[in-house]
């Protein structure tokens, strides 16, 4: 009696302890349980209709099953068990999974579709994101580890990779699209709700393929047109002999070989455009906060937040430029 009522015990916690899991998977920014965007929600409703039909299909083989084992357990003709094997094993899957097939395909074609809205390429490094909207007239404004999208509108990007396959998810806005060197992939997004959203590459693309994540800035068309207009301008000189000092290391240490910096010598093409880096969501591709004090944490520890990362560690930096390299860059708002 006893061990029963452990084995009990034990199934009872366990239930409970997945139900609880299963709670806190509907939360959260990065849920494809909580939808914030048009097709995030085509998504999560296909989910629930292919789950109902996966249940109702369940429920007739089990019934089938405790039919013929408990109920009226009795030798079938040959031709009764025909008829069941072909009817319950192979008609009526067909034509459920028939019906769901075509209930889900017409649901994909709007991801493939723009419109007349704003167009983004993406393209996926190692490990980091950058990204260039594509303006009306031609112009192309380039930004890095944070995506900012329009409510309400659908945009369109065009997704790239260097060197690897990577792929761009953003569960809360919508399914996965895989990004392959060589190849040009397209997918579109439409954002219902204002927030900020957590995206991640979805595809093992190496020592860090964990800590490849991006920011999503879902916000309303105003705010994203002024934020559109604040990020095609030059960088803000630095304002505080701190953050000029800044400046100073950042361009003796030779940054600028790697970085850009629209408005000064700095045109490195290689790594992040850091013109407006102190305004984004988060630094190093989404694992670090965006402050003075992370700054200088990247800076100093960069291989050990981020292994086999292209970028050196400058850890050699005597504590007062690091604070001053840190300042000027957290100033590029």
């Amino acid at each position: 009696m006893g061990q029963g009522r452990r084995q009990h015990n034990w199934k009872s916690h366990a239930a409970l302890t997945g139900i609880l899991l299963l709670a806190g998977c509907g939360s959260g920014r990065q849920s494809v349980l909580n939808p914030a965007g048009d097709d995030a929600l085509m998504l999560f409703d296909l989910a629930r209709v292919m789950f109902i039909g996966a249940l109702i299909l369940w429920l007739l083989v089990a019934a089938l099953f405790i039919y013929v084992t408990r109920i009226a357990p009795r030798e079938f003709s040959r031709c009764s068990a025909e008829r069941l094997i072909v009817g319950g094993g192979v008609i009526f899957p067909v034509l459920l999974l028939g019906a769901l097939l075509i209930y889900s395909l017409p649901l994909m074609s709007s991801q493939r579709e723009a419109d007349d809205g704003l167009e983004v390429q993406i393209t996926a490094e190692q490990w980091w994101w950058r990204v260039n909207y594509v303006l009306p007239n031609g112009d192309t404004i380039t930004s890095a580890n944070e995506l900012r999208l329009p409510v309400g509108a659908r945009t369109g990007l065009r997704l790239n990779a260097h060197r690897v396959i990577h792929s761009f998810w953003v569960p809360a806005l919508g399914g996965k699209t895989d990004m392959i060197p060589g190849r040009e992939t397209f997918m579109s997004l439409k954002p219902e709700t204002p927030g900020i959203y957590r995206g991640q590459c979805a595809e093992f693309c190496g020592a860090s393929h964990a800590l490849m994540a991006f920011e999503v800035v879902a916000m309303e068309p105003e705010a994203f047109a002024a934020w559109l207009a604040a990020e095609a301008a030059d960088a803000v000189p630095p304002q505080t002999p701190l953050a000029r000092k800044g400046a100073g290391v950042f361009a003796r240490e030779g940054c600028g070989g790697c970085h850009t910096v629209r408005g000064t010598d700095a045109q490195g093409q290689v790594g992040p455009d850091l013109t407006h880096v102190g305004s984004r969501v988060s630094l190093g591709a989404g694992i670090l906060p965006d402050g003075v004090e992370d700054f200088a944490n990247w800076i100093a520890h960069t291989e050990d937040l981020k292994p086999e990362v292209a970028m050196p560690t400058y850890d050699y930096l005597s504590d007062g430029d690091l604070t001053a390299l840190a300042t000027y860059l957290e100033g590029l708002e």
